[in-house]
C-alpha cells in the first residue's frame, strides 16, 4: 500500500483535527502518500481530494471542528454513489481509506470495504454512542463544555432560587446527560435509555424544597423530548418556577481537551497500522486504556448501552 485517503463525516467533534494530523503524520512516517478528502463522502463522490503533507496538518491539533470539513451525503447510501466514490479513489491511486465519524460514517466504510477497498473507521462523535470503545473522540471536550455551562447556570439558579432544566445533546444516547449530571450533582437526569417516572422527578423536587433546598438542576437528553415542554409540566405539577436552557451546538465546538487530543492521536495512528498490516473493515477503539479493533459489521449490529451503575449512583446521590 502506497497511498491512503482520510475523511471526516457526519457531525463534527472536537479532536477530529488531532485524528487527521495523526493519520497524516503516521502514514508519512511509514512512507505513504496521504490524500485528504473534503466534505466526507460527498467530497469523495465529487473528487474534492488533495494530497496532504506534513505542513498540511501543522497547528491544527488544538483546533475544534475538522480541517477537512464534514457533510452528510444521501447519494453515498446508493450503489451508484458508492461506485462514483470508488472511481475517484482509483483516479487518485488511493488504496485504502480511514473514515472518522459515527455509525453513518462506518456504514459507508463497510460498503467500500465490501467493494474491495480496505477501510478503517475511527469513532468521532460527542455522543459517545459507538459500541466497542469506552470513549469516542469529542466526548470529553463536549462533556467539559456542558459542565462549565451548568456551573454558571447553578450560580443563577442559587441567586434566584429556581429550578433549571438543561437540555444537552444525545438523540439516542444519554452519556452526555448522565456524565454531566453526575459530575454536577443534578437532582434528576433524564435519558433515552431509562424510563424515568415523572412523579419521581416531582417528588425529588418537592422533598428538596421541603427541607429548605432553594434551587435544583435537571439534565435532559434531547432524545427524550423538549426541555421546554418538560419545564411546563414541572411548573404545573410541582408549583415551582423553572427556567430552561438548551445548550445546542455550543457542545460541539471549542478546543479539544487533552484527553481528546491524546485519544485522537492514538486512534488515528492505530488505524494506519491496521491498514499497513492488511486489515480492512475494522473500527478502532479504546477499552480499559488499551487500543482495540472490531469488525465494523459487528459494531453496526450492536446497540450502545448506558452504564446503569452510574445511573443508579446518580439517583442515590441526589436524594
Amino acid at each position: 500500500m502506497k497511498k491512503i485517503g482520510v475523511l471526516t463525516s457526519g457531525g463534527d467533534a472536537p479532536g477530529m483535527n488531532a485524528a487527521i494530523r495523526s493519520v497524516v503524520r503516521k502514514a508519512i512516517y511509514h512512507g505513504l502518500e496521504v490524500y485528504g478528502i473534503k466534505y466526507g463522502y460527498q467530497g469523495l463522490i465529487d473528487g474534492d481530494i488533495e494530497k496532504m503533507e506534513l505542513g498540511s496538518v501543522g497547528d491544527i491539533i488544538q483546533r475544534g471542528g475538522t480541517k477537512l470539513y464534514s457533510a452528510r451525503c444521501e447519494e453515498f447510501k446508493t450503489e451508484e454513489g458508492q461506485l462514483k466514490g470508488i472511481e475517484q479513489m482509483k483516479k487518485h491511486g488511493i488504496e485504502g481509506l480511514i473514515a472518522i465519524g459515527g455509525d453513518g460514517t462506518f456504514m459507508g466504510a463497510k460498503k467500500i470495504t465490501e467493494k474491495g477497498y480496505p477501510c478503517i473507521g475511527v469513532p468521532g462523535t460527542i455522543d459517545n454512542d459507538i459500541p466497542g470503545t469506552d470513549f469516542t473522540i469529542g466526548f470529553d471536550t463536549a462533556l467539559n463544555t456542558i459542565i462549565d455551562a451548568i456551573d454558571k447556570i447553578r450560580d443563577t439558579a442559587t441567586s434566584h432560587e429556581r429550578t433549571f432544566i438543561i437540555e444537552v445533546m444525545g438523540r439516542d444516547a444519554g452519556d452526555l446527560a448522565l456524565w454531566a449530571g453526575l459530575a454536577d450533582g443534578a437532582e434528576s437526569i433524564i435519558i433515552p435509555e431509562a424510563d424515568d417516572d415523572f412523579e419521581d422527578i416531582i417528588d425529588r423536587l418537592k422533598r428538596g424544597h421541603d427541607r429548605g433546598k432553594k434551587h435544583s438542576i435537571i439534565i435532559v437528553a434531547e432524545g427524550v423530548g423538549s426541555a421546554v415542554d418538560l419545564g411546563n409540566k414541572i411548573d404545573e405539577a410541582a408549583g415551582l418556577e423553572s427556567r430552561v436552557t438548551v445548550l445546542g451546538h455550543t457542545q460541539r465546538g471549542g478546543s479539544p481537551s487533552a484527553a481528546d487530543r491524546v485519544l485522537a492521536s492514538r486512534l488515528g495512528a492505530y488505524a494506519v497500522d491496521l491498514l499497513l498490516n492488511g486489515h480492512a473493515g475494522r473500527m478502532v477503539g479504546i477499552q480499559q486504556n488499551k487500543l482495540v479493533d472490531h469488525d465494523i459489521v459487528e459494531i453496526l449490529n450492536t446497540k450502545h448501552k448506558i452504564d446503569f451503575d452510574m445511573y443508579r449512583l446518580s439517583k442515590e446521590l441526589s436524594i
